[in-house]
């Protein structure tokens, strides 16, 4: 069953996204991050503008095949059309289509936006009412 942790309080949800993806390939993770193809745009460029030492090699899921094969972290649209199945990141306000195919699956979840809390609020109800055991993690008592 996949595993599924919520990472709350995060003050930018995707500066955040940035930093997870940089952490998992250094710990040779491999990740796809999904979420609308204009959220995926963005995280796009924020990841090609990172600093030299904070680089995080990527690719968009529409890529050729050996691109996709040889990326550790893909951006995704459409999830089962990922090359790989360990971790999945969620920047969507929606359960993302097929996340069961993953060993893992993390939702990041804003600090302030409310509308985002609330659509978080019930993607833990739809994981739980499934049976779904959910970590918490709130990024703020980890700040500290």
């Amino acid at each position: 069953m996949t595993e599924i942790a919520f990472h709350f309080n995060a003050p930018d949800k995707m500066a955040y996204a940035c930093r997870f993806a940089r952490k998992a390939q250094r710990s040779g993770a491999r990740l796809v991050i999904t979420g609308p193809a204009d959220t995926l745009a963005v995280l796009d460029g924020m990841l090609w503008s990172m600093m030299p030492q904070d680089f995080v090699a990527h690719c968009r899921g529409d890529a050729e095949d050996e691109l996709l094969q040889f990326s550790s972290v893909v951006l995704a649209v459409d999830v089962q059309q990922a090359p790989h199945r360990a971790m999945l990141l969620n920047m969507g306000d929606a359960v993302p289509e097929g996340f069961g195919s993953f060993d893992r699956l993390v939702e990041v979840v804003s600090a302030t936006d409310e509308v985002d809390r609330n659509e978080a609020r019930a993607r833990w109800r739809h994981y739980a009412s499934r049976g779904y055991a959910i970590t918490r993690h709130d990024l703020v008592l980890k700040a500290d």
